[in-house]
C-alpha cells in the first residue's frame, strides 16, 4: 500500500522542528504535525500523494513525464504544508511568504529545486495558482487556499534523493537556522572538523598546545610553572635539550672551522723518526742527495 518515503519524511521532520514553535501546545500560528502530509487519505485516487496501488488510468502524476513513469513505486511523492506564522530575523514569515519564496526559487531553476514538478499555492488566501515545471497547468482547487502542495518527480523519490537542502535554505534565509561560521571566524570553543584522534578536541586545545610547545623550547630545563612539561629524562625532554643546545653547537663548529690544526714540522719529524737511514736516502732525489752530501762535508771539515 502507498507509503511515505524516507526523503520526504526528512523534509517533514525538518519543517516541524523549526516551524512548530511550541511543541507542547497547539497554537494557531504553529505548523502542526497534522498539517504536514505526504500520503493521501483513503479518498485519494490518483496524483502524487498516491503510490502505484492507487494511481488511476492516465494519471497525470505518471504519464506526463518519463521521470514519473520510470520512478513509479508504492511511495507517495508529494508534500502538503499547512498554515503557520513565525517571527524571525526582524520579520514575520508565514505560509504565503514561504510559498512565494519557494516558487521564486523554482522559477529561477535553483539546483536544489530540480526534483520539484509543481507547487500549488495561494499568494493571498483567495486565488490559487500553480507553478508547473512542465507548463501544463496554472491553477488548482480551493483547498490550496489553506495549504501549499509540492509534487516531486517520482524518480527522485524512488532514488531516495535528499530533498532537505531547499527547505533548509529557506529556514536559513529567514533566520530560523543559524548561518554556519566560516573557518576563519572560529571560536576557541569550536570543535575541530578533521579527525585528529582526540574526540572533542577544540581550537583552544590546539592553541594551548602550541603555546606549551613554545614554552618547552625556550625555557630552561626544570622550569616551574610550565603546563604539562615533558617528564625528566623522557625522549621528549632529551630531544628538547638537544634543540636548546643546537645554537651553541653550531657556534662552536663555526669557530673551529676557521682554525688550522696541521703542524707540518711535527708531522715530518714523526715520519722521519720512524724510517731507517737507507729508506730516507732512497727517498731523496739524486741532486738533493749530492747537495746534502756537499753541505755535510763542508760542515765536517770546517
Amino acid at each position: 500500500m502507498t507509503s511515505a518515503p524516507a526523503n520526504l519524511l526528512a523534509v517533514r521532520n525538518l519543517l516541524l522542528t523549526y516551524l512548530n514553535v511550541d511543541k507542547k501546545a497547539v497554537r494557531a500560528d504553529d505548523l502542526e504535525p497534522a498539517e504536514v502530509g505526504i500520503v493521501g487519505d483513503v479518498n485519494h485516487r490518483g496524483g502524487y500523494h498516491c503510490g502505484s496501488d492507487r494511481v488511476v488510468k492516465n494519471d497525470y502524476s505518471v504519464v506526463e513525464s518519463s521521470r514519473d513513469r520510470s520512478g513509479l513505486t508504492l511511495h507517495a511523492s508529494a508534500l502538503d504544508v499547512g498554515t503557520f506564522s513565525v517571527r524571525s530575523g526582524g520579520g514575520t514569515h508565514n505560509l504565503r511568504t514561504f510559498s512565494a519564496w519557494m516558487v521564486a526559487q523554482c522559477a529561477a531553476n535553483a539546483a536544489d529545486t530540480r526534483d520539484i514538478r509543481e507547487i500549488i499555492y495561494s499568494p493571498d488566501g483567495r486565488t490559487v495558482r500553480r507553478w508547473d515545471r512542465l507548463g501544463r497547468r496554472t491553477s488548482g482547487d480551493s483547498s490550496h487556499q489553506f495549504h501549499t502542495h509540492f509534487s516531486f518527480f517520482r524518480d527522485s523519490t524512488k532514488a531516495g534523493r535528499d530533498q532537505t537542502p531547499l527547505f533548509r535554505r529557506y529556514l536559513t534565509a529567514i533566520g530560523m537556522i543559524a548561518v554556519v561560521k566560516p573557518e576563519d571566524d572560529m571560536e576557541q570553543t569550536d570543535k575541530l572538523i578533521g579527525n585528529t584522534g582526540s574526540k572533542g578536541r577544540t581550537v583552544g586545545d590546539v592553541l594551548a598546545d602550541l603555546q606549551n610547545l613554545r614554552n618547552w623550547l625556550i625555557s630552561p630545563a626544570n622550569t616551574t610553572g610550565l603546563v604539562n612539561p615533558p617528564m625528566a629524562n623522557s625522549p621528549l625532554q632529551q630531544m628538547l635539550a638537544m634543540l636548546r643546545a643546537w645554537p651553541a653547537l653550531v657556534a662552536q663548529v663555526n669557530e673551529l672551522s676557521g682554525k688550522d690544526f696541521t703542524d707540518e714540522e711535527q708531522i715530518v719529524s714523526g715520519v722521519l723518526a720512524g724510517l731507517p737511514p737507507e729508506k730516507i736516502a732512497e727517498a731523496i732525489p739524486p741532486q738533493i742527495a749530492r747537495d746534502v752530501a756537499d753541505e755535510l762535508s763542508r760542515r765536517l771539515t770546517a
